[in-house]
Protein backbone atom coordinates (compact mmCIF):
# COMPACT_ATOMS: atom_id res chain seq x y z
CA UNK A 1 0.00 0.00 0.00
CA UNK A 2 1.80 3.38 -1.21
CA UNK A 3 1.34 6.86 -0.47
CA UNK A 4 0.61 9.06 -4.12
CA UNK A 5 2.72 11.86 -2.60
CA UNK A 6 4.45 12.68 1.25
CA UNK A 7 2.80 16.37 0.28
CA UNK A 8 -0.95 14.46 -0.59
CA UNK A 9 -3.75 16.63 0.34
CA UNK A 10 -5.79 14.79 2.79
CA UNK A 11 -9.56 14.80 2.17
CA UNK A 12 -12.47 14.16 4.60
CA UNK A 13 -14.68 11.43 5.13
CA UNK A 14 -17.51 14.43 3.63
CA UNK A 15 -16.24 14.18 0.14
CA UNK A 16 -16.96 10.78 -0.31
CA UNK A 17 -19.68 10.64 -2.73
CA UNK A 18 -23.13 10.83 -1.26
CA UNK A 19 -24.92 7.63 -3.71
CA UNK A 20 -21.88 5.62 -2.84
CA UNK A 21 -22.61 6.20 1.02
CA UNK A 22 -26.37 5.59 0.64
CA UNK A 23 -26.64 2.12 -1.10
CA UNK A 24 -26.25 -0.16 1.79
CA UNK A 25 -26.30 -0.57 5.22
CA UNK A 26 -22.71 -0.63 5.58
CA UNK A 27 -22.91 2.97 4.91
CA UNK A 28 -23.76 4.06 8.28
CA UNK A 29 -20.89 1.60 9.72
CA UNK A 30 -18.57 3.09 7.44
CA UNK A 31 -19.45 7.04 7.88
CA UNK A 32 -18.81 6.52 11.34
CA UNK A 33 -15.59 4.55 11.23
CA UNK A 34 -14.38 7.15 8.68
CA UNK A 35 -15.25 9.96 10.80
CA UNK A 36 -13.13 9.33 13.85
CA UNK A 37 -10.24 11.09 14.86
CA UNK A 38 -7.49 9.24 16.55
CA UNK A 39 -4.65 11.26 17.60
CA UNK A 40 -1.65 11.74 14.81
CA UNK A 41 1.11 9.59 14.66
CA UNK A 42 1.59 5.74 14.88
CA UNK A 43 -2.27 5.67 16.24
CA UNK A 44 -3.25 6.84 12.95
CA UNK A 45 -1.57 4.46 10.83
CA UNK A 46 -2.53 1.48 12.80
CA UNK A 47 -6.53 2.80 12.94
CA UNK A 48 -6.08 3.30 8.85
CA UNK A 49 -4.77 -0.32 8.39
CA UNK A 50 -7.51 -1.68 10.77
CA UNK A 51 -9.73 0.00 8.91
CA UNK A 52 -7.98 -1.53 5.50
CA UNK A 53 -8.92 -4.94 6.93
CA UNK A 54 -12.42 -4.22 8.54
CA UNK A 55 -13.26 -3.36 4.53
CA UNK A 56 -11.38 -6.24 3.09
CA UNK A 57 -13.42 -8.29 5.54
CA UNK A 58 -17.24 -6.94 4.39
CA UNK A 59 -15.93 -7.17 0.75
CA UNK A 60 -15.06 -11.12 1.40
CA UNK A 61 -18.46 -11.37 3.09
CA UNK A 62 -20.26 -13.54 0.19
CA UNK A 63 -17.31 -16.05 -0.16
CA UNK A 64 -16.44 -15.90 3.45
CA UNK A 65 -19.77 -17.15 4.30
CA UNK A 66 -19.29 -19.71 1.28
CA UNK A 67 -16.28 -20.70 2.53
CA UNK A 68 -17.98 -21.31 5.96
CA UNK A 69 -20.80 -23.37 4.48
CA UNK A 70 -18.43 -25.69 2.92
CA UNK A 71 -16.31 -26.79 5.86
CA UNK A 72 -19.00 -27.01 8.52
CA UNK A 73 -20.73 -29.46 6.35
CA UNK A 74 -18.01 -31.46 6.02
CA UNK A 75 -17.90 -31.40 9.71
CA UNK A 76 -20.78 -31.63 10.80
CA UNK A 77 -23.73 -32.43 8.13
CA UNK A 78 -25.53 -35.73 8.98
CA UNK A 79 -25.06 -38.86 6.73
CA UNK A 80 -28.57 -40.31 5.23
CA UNK A 81 -30.81 -37.24 5.21
CA UNK A 82 -33.00 -37.12 2.14
CA UNK A 83 -30.90 -33.64 1.37
CA UNK A 84 -27.73 -34.38 -0.24
CA UNK A 85 -24.87 -32.03 0.72
CA UNK A 86 -24.33 -30.15 -2.08
CA UNK A 87 -27.89 -29.33 -2.93
CA UNK A 88 -28.06 -27.80 1.12
CA UNK A 89 -25.14 -25.95 -0.60
CA UNK A 90 -27.24 -24.96 -3.28
CA UNK A 91 -30.07 -23.39 -1.46
CA UNK A 92 -28.05 -22.02 1.19
CA UNK A 93 -26.17 -20.11 -0.99
CA UNK A 94 -28.79 -18.92 -3.03
CA UNK A 95 -30.57 -18.02 0.33
CA UNK A 96 -27.56 -15.76 1.41
CA UNK A 97 -27.55 -13.95 -2.09
CA UNK A 98 -31.23 -13.05 -1.47
CA UNK A 99 -30.66 -11.95 2.05
CA UNK A 100 -27.85 -9.76 1.31
CA UNK A 101 -30.46 -7.93 -1.30
CA UNK A 102 -33.04 -7.55 1.03
CA UNK A 103 -31.08 -6.15 4.49
CA UNK A 104 -28.87 -4.04 1.57
CA UNK A 105 -26.15 -5.55 2.17
CA UNK A 106 -25.30 -5.81 -1.69
CA UNK A 107 -26.29 -3.51 -4.87
CA UNK A 108 -28.24 -4.84 -7.34
CA UNK A 109 -25.45 -3.88 -9.73
CA UNK A 110 -23.41 -6.00 -7.73
CA UNK A 111 -25.81 -8.85 -7.59
CA UNK A 112 -26.02 -8.53 -11.47
CA UNK A 113 -22.17 -8.97 -11.47
CA UNK A 114 -22.43 -12.19 -9.20
CA UNK A 115 -25.30 -13.73 -11.99
CA UNK A 116 -23.10 -12.95 -14.76
CA UNK A 117 -20.27 -14.64 -13.40
CA UNK A 118 -22.23 -17.63 -11.89
CA UNK A 119 -23.17 -18.31 -15.92
CA UNK A 120 -19.74 -17.88 -16.86
CA UNK A 121 -18.30 -20.07 -13.82
CA UNK A 122 -20.86 -22.84 -14.60
CA UNK A 123 -20.49 -23.42 -18.21
CA UNK A 124 -16.77 -23.66 -17.64
CA UNK A 125 -17.17 -26.09 -15.03
CA UNK A 126 -19.56 -28.32 -16.75
CA UNK A 127 -16.82 -28.24 -19.69
CA UNK A 128 -13.85 -29.04 -17.50
CA UNK A 129 -15.71 -31.73 -15.48
CA UNK A 130 -16.59 -33.44 -18.42
CA UNK A 131 -12.60 -33.36 -19.84
CA UNK A 132 -11.94 -34.62 -16.02
CA UNK A 133 -9.81 -31.88 -14.36
CA UNK A 134 -11.59 -32.21 -11.70
CA UNK A 135 -14.85 -33.88 -9.71
CA UNK A 136 -17.50 -32.98 -7.41
CA UNK A 137 -17.41 -36.82 -5.52
CA UNK A 138 -20.80 -36.32 -3.92
CA UNK A 139 -24.28 -36.72 -5.14
CA UNK A 140 -26.83 -34.04 -6.02
CA UNK A 141 -29.83 -33.71 -7.39
CA UNK A 142 -29.45 -30.13 -7.98
CA UNK A 143 -27.14 -30.35 -10.87
CA UNK A 144 -25.98 -30.04 -14.49
CA UNK A 145 -24.19 -32.68 -15.41
CA UNK A 146 -21.61 -33.20 -13.43
CA UNK A 147 -21.51 -30.15 -11.85
CA UNK A 148 -23.73 -29.59 -8.97
CA UNK A 149 -25.45 -26.05 -8.62
CA UNK A 150 -23.49 -24.56 -5.74
CA UNK A 151 -20.47 -24.39 -7.50
CA UNK A 152 -21.79 -21.05 -9.59
CA UNK A 153 -21.82 -19.52 -6.45
CA UNK A 154 -17.78 -20.40 -6.02
CA UNK A 155 -16.78 -18.11 -9.05
CA UNK A 156 -19.85 -15.49 -8.13
CA UNK A 157 -17.93 -14.85 -4.94
CA UNK A 158 -14.85 -13.84 -6.53
CA UNK A 159 -17.12 -11.32 -8.42
CA UNK A 160 -18.70 -10.31 -5.58
CA UNK A 161 -15.14 -9.97 -3.92
CA UNK A 162 -13.91 -7.03 -6.82
CA UNK A 163 -17.62 -5.45 -7.23
CA UNK A 164 -18.07 -4.55 -2.98
CA UNK A 165 -14.33 -3.71 -3.22
CA UNK A 166 -14.09 -1.64 -5.89
CA UNK A 167 -17.55 0.42 -4.44
CA UNK A 168 -15.74 0.42 -0.56
CA UNK A 169 -12.52 1.85 -1.41
CA UNK A 170 -13.81 4.12 -4.63
CA UNK A 171 -11.14 3.01 -7.05
CA UNK A 172 -9.88 5.45 -9.67
CA UNK A 173 -7.32 4.48 -11.95
CA UNK A 174 -4.48 5.99 -14.24
CA UNK A 175 -3.44 4.64 -17.78
CA UNK A 176 -6.16 2.31 -17.49
CA UNK A 177 -6.13 0.88 -20.98
CA UNK A 178 -8.97 0.71 -23.37
CA UNK A 179 -11.92 -1.34 -22.48
CA UNK A 180 -12.16 -2.91 -25.89
CA UNK A 181 -8.60 -4.16 -25.13
CA UNK A 182 -9.72 -5.40 -21.82
CA UNK A 183 -12.44 -7.16 -23.06
CA UNK A 184 -10.77 -8.81 -26.00
CA UNK A 185 -8.19 -10.14 -23.23
CA UNK A 186 -10.73 -11.32 -21.19
CA UNK A 187 -12.37 -12.49 -24.02
CA UNK A 188 -9.24 -14.69 -25.07
CA UNK A 189 -8.33 -15.94 -21.50
CA UNK A 190 -11.81 -17.24 -20.83
CA UNK A 191 -11.18 -19.36 -25.02
CA UNK A 192 -8.11 -20.52 -24.10
CA UNK A 193 -9.71 -22.06 -20.51
CA UNK A 194 -11.52 -24.38 -23.25
CA UNK A 195 -8.77 -24.59 -26.26
CA UNK A 196 -5.75 -25.58 -24.21
CA UNK A 197 -7.27 -29.04 -24.59
CA UNK A 198 -7.15 -29.64 -28.14
CA UNK A 199 -4.61 -26.93 -29.09
CA UNK A 200 -1.63 -25.22 -27.75
CA UNK A 201 -1.67 -23.53 -24.39
CA UNK A 202 -1.81 -20.21 -24.64
CA UNK A 203 -1.50 -19.14 -21.04
CA UNK A 204 2.12 -17.62 -21.14
CA UNK A 205 1.11 -15.56 -24.11
CA UNK A 206 -1.65 -14.01 -22.70
CA UNK A 207 -0.09 -13.42 -19.40
CA UNK A 208 2.45 -11.31 -21.37
CA UNK A 209 -0.44 -9.62 -23.09
CA UNK A 210 -1.94 -8.92 -19.62
CA UNK A 211 1.47 -7.88 -18.21
CA UNK A 212 1.99 -5.69 -21.80
CA UNK A 213 -1.89 -4.14 -21.36
CA UNK A 214 -1.65 -3.39 -17.13
CA UNK A 215 2.34 -2.83 -16.52
CA UNK A 216 1.74 1.30 -16.21
CA UNK A 217 -1.57 0.65 -14.26
CA UNK A 218 -2.26 1.95 -11.04
CA UNK A 219 -5.26 1.48 -8.86
CA UNK A 220 -5.91 4.45 -6.62
CA UNK A 221 -8.38 3.65 -3.51
CA UNK A 222 -9.23 5.38 -0.32
CA UNK A 223 -8.98 3.77 3.30
CA UNK A 224 -9.32 6.86 5.35
CA UNK A 225 -8.84 9.93 4.23
CA UNK A 226 -5.72 9.49 1.87
CA UNK A 227 -5.81 8.37 -1.68
CA UNK A 228 -3.13 5.58 -1.70
CA UNK A 229 -2.34 3.28 -4.57
CA UNK A 230 -0.95 0.21 -5.55
CA UNK A 231 0.48 -1.04 -9.49
CA UNK A 232 -3.05 -3.23 -10.62
CA UNK A 233 -0.51 -6.14 -11.52
CA UNK A 234 0.31 -6.27 -8.33
CA UNK A 235 -3.17 -6.06 -6.41
CA UNK A 236 -4.61 -8.47 -8.93
CA UNK A 237 -1.44 -11.48 -7.41
CA UNK A 238 -2.48 -10.60 -4.34
CA UNK A 239 -6.02 -11.64 -5.02
CA UNK A 240 -5.19 -14.61 -6.76
CA UNK A 241 -3.00 -15.54 -4.41
CA UNK A 242 -5.84 -15.36 -1.44
CA UNK A 243 -8.49 -17.47 -3.63
CA UNK A 244 -5.81 -19.97 -3.90
CA UNK A 245 -5.50 -20.14 0.10
CA UNK A 246 -9.64 -20.62 -0.28
CA UNK A 247 -9.43 -22.70 -3.32
CA UNK A 248 -7.02 -25.32 -0.77
CA UNK A 249 -9.90 -24.68 2.08
CA UNK A 250 -12.89 -25.30 -0.45
CA UNK A 251 -10.94 -28.58 -1.83
CA UNK A 252 -10.00 -29.98 1.85
CA UNK A 253 -14.04 -29.45 2.73
CA UNK A 254 -14.65 -31.73 -0.42
CA UNK A 255 -16.28 -29.16 -2.15
CA UNK A 256 -14.15 -30.58 -5.27
CA UNK A 257 -11.78 -32.62 -5.76
CA UNK A 258 -8.95 -32.58 -8.34
CA UNK A 259 -7.54 -36.14 -9.40
CA UNK A 260 -4.36 -36.05 -7.04
CA UNK A 261 -6.94 -35.08 -4.13
CA UNK A 262 -9.11 -38.55 -4.53
CA UNK A 263 -7.49 -40.71 -2.22
CA UNK A 264 -6.07 -38.28 -0.04
CA UNK A 265 -6.37 -34.82 0.25
CA UNK A 266 -3.27 -32.96 -0.25
CA UNK A 267 -2.60 -28.71 -1.39
CA UNK A 268 -3.57 -27.67 -4.67
CA UNK A 269 -0.73 -27.12 -6.72
CA UNK A 270 0.85 -23.76 -6.30
CA UNK A 271 0.25 -23.14 -10.58
CA UNK A 272 -3.19 -23.10 -10.25
CA UNK A 273 -2.59 -19.53 -9.05
CA UNK A 274 -2.10 -18.78 -12.27
CA UNK A 275 -5.04 -19.89 -13.27
CA UNK A 276 -6.81 -17.85 -10.62
CA UNK A 277 -4.74 -14.77 -12.25
CA UNK A 278 -6.32 -15.06 -15.66
CA UNK A 279 -9.68 -16.06 -14.16
CA UNK A 280 -9.95 -12.87 -11.58
CA UNK A 281 -8.83 -10.77 -14.76
CA UNK A 282 -12.50 -12.40 -16.32
CA UNK A 283 -13.91 -11.46 -13.41
CA UNK A 284 -12.55 -7.97 -13.12
CA UNK A 285 -13.59 -6.91 -16.74
CA UNK A 286 -17.12 -8.05 -15.76
CA UNK A 287 -17.64 -5.85 -13.07
CA UNK A 288 -15.32 -2.72 -15.18
CA UNK A 289 -18.60 -3.36 -17.16
CA UNK A 290 -20.64 -1.80 -14.45
CA UNK A 291 -18.79 0.03 -12.72
CA UNK A 292 -17.14 2.32 -16.01
CA UNK A 293 -13.22 2.98 -14.79
CA UNK A 294 -13.24 6.17 -13.39
CA UNK A 295 -9.59 8.22 -14.10
CA UNK A 296 -7.87 9.69 -11.16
Amino acid sequence: MTDKSSEETVSSPAETPSHILAETRFAGIRRRLEEYAPPPGLRSWIYEFLLFGFKQAWACLFGALMLFLLLATHLFYPDGVALARYDFLTIAALGIQLCMLALRLETMDEARVILAFHVVGTIMEVFKTAAGSWVYPEASLLRIGGVPLFSGFMYAAVGSYIARIWRIFDFRFTHYPAQWATFALAAAIYVNFFAHHYFPDMRLLLFAALAALHLRTRIYFRVWRADRWMPFLVAAFLVAMFIWFAENIATFARAWSYPDQQKVWKMVSFTKMGAWYLLMYISFVLVAAVHKPQSK
